[in-house]
């Protein structure tokens, strides 16, 4: 894994993701831009719902720093968040999120409920979307198109 390139690491971590049989979302969270913690969905090994890459990520990185408070870390995503990841990502307060695709039926972040942008959000991370969207709406789409 390549700890300098978040978004190196994050598409890694989808990619073994997809040779595991699941969705392939990876995510990577990065300090001073070195990775401390990166991990794709793991749903269906952990038959846990909420084992998206997102949650992963931010439950390694809050141990290995020993914070519940993220401030001086940006996420890095292969496909935008749900409602619940943006949650996380909110009440974690991570600086900035950088995400690949975008996903017009269950992101939160851009799409559906725009979690960020609620008077209820606490606090809203920089966005930014659309980083090598292609190669990951590519993945995703092989992947879907090879369970059908």
């Amino acid at each position: 894994m390549n700890l300098n390139d978040p978004f190196a690491a994050a598409f890694e971590k989808a990619r073994a993701a997809a040779q595991a049989g699941e969705v392939p979302v990876g995510a990577a969270l990065a300090r001073a831009g070195v990775v401390i913690a990166a991990a794709g969905n793991r749903t269906l090994r952990d038959r846990d719902p909420t084992a998206h890459a997102e949650m992963l990520v931010i439950r390694q990185a809050a141990a290995t720093l020993g914070s519940e408070r993220l401030v001086d870390c940006d996420l890095y995503v292969t496909l935008e968040p749900c409602a619940m990841c943006a949650a996380a990502i909110s009440f974690a307060r991570i600086r900035r999120l950088y995400f690949a695709a975008s996903d017009p039926k269950g992101g939160a972040v851009e799409h559906g409920p725009r979690f960020f942008a609620q008077p209820t959000c606490h606090h809203a991370p920089e966005v930014y979307g659309g980083i090598r969207e292609s190669e990951a709406a590519r993945m995703l789409r092989d992947f879907f198109q090879a369970r059908r």
